[in-house]
């Protein structure tokens, strides 16, 4: 989970880092100014939208949800899944009541959160993911969808890249191939889709077949880029949270310089 590859790179044992983005914005602003500690973005990776699917009936808004449901995410409180799902809150409930949703939720990695909400088990009645678990669960009996991320907060990157500022200021030219190789990945994507859905089918473990990957990589909300999109609604959120102490007036300051090399896309 996200605290963990924040730990580790905190610890010196890792160079680059993927992580959902609201992990990365805490680590940032808490290691801020640091010697050898502080961090800094390299790239986004990919846009999409999380969606909140449901085996109980009578779950059709946030409001439906009572102390007796149980919203499966990879991490209470501090996942990419249980941040995004408390901002929906917060639009949808009011900032006041931005975390009602947290004494409900419980941590279960999003494979075994899939199988409990579509076998009813340990109590789920939902599961807040982003594809392809949240494809696969839809097309199961019973299971229906409550609200997507996108349709609330719009098209927020949701993981990024990040490193050690003391080893992109070290080797530029290790961020350089980095990123060089991401943006011909992303390029792939978009210029020969069926290609890349072959590879991930082949290679996720999560028993997608192609033309399951090809649906999802048509999906307008689906977007991979360098670049990345909103991240200033998470930092302005988690500010006002408090969950962090600071923040930076615009999210080029979180990323390092190179990033500005590549356009949107």
């Amino acid at each position: 989970g996200g605290n963990s590859v924040n730990d580790a790179m905190m610890a010196g044992t890792l160079d680059f880092a993927a992580a959902g983005a609201p992990g990365f914005i805490e680590l940032w602003a808490r290691a801020r100014g640091i010697p050898n500690v502080e961090v800094i973005g390299i790239s986004g990776l990919s846009t999409t939208s999380l969606s909140l699917n449901a085996n109980r009936p009578g779950l059709a808004t946030l409001h439906d949800f009572t102390p007796s449901d149980r919203i499966a995410v990879p991490g209470i409180r501090t996942s990419l899944s249980a941040v995004v799902l408390q901002m929906v809150a917060s639009r949808q409930l009011g900032p006041a009541h931005f975390a009602q949703l947290d004494s409900i939720t419980v941590n279960l990695p999003h494979p075994q959160a899939m199988q409990a909400l579509i076998r009813r088990e340990n109590g789920v009645t939902a599961h807040f993911t982003s594809p392809p678990f949240s494809t696969l669960e839809l097309r199961q009996p019973g299971i229906h969808r409550v609200v997507r991320s996108v349709d609330v907060l719009g098209p927020l990157t949701l993981d990024v890249v990040f490193a050690p500022k003391r080893l992109v200021d070290a080797q530029p030219a290790l961020e350089a191939a980095f990123l060089g190789a991401l943006d011909e990945a992303n390029r792939l994507i978009a210029q020969d889709p069926r290609a890349a859905a072959a590879l991930y089918a082949a290679s996720s473990g999560v028993g997608v077949s192609h033309d399951d990957v090809m649906q999802m990589l048509a999906a307008p909300e689906t977007r991979f880029s360098v670049r990345p999109n909103q991240l200033m609604d998470y930092v302005d959120f988690l500010y006002l949270a408090g969950t962090i102490k600071a923040k930076p007036r615009a999210w080029h300051e979180m990323f390092a310089p190179m990033l500005d090399d590549y356009r949107s896309g």
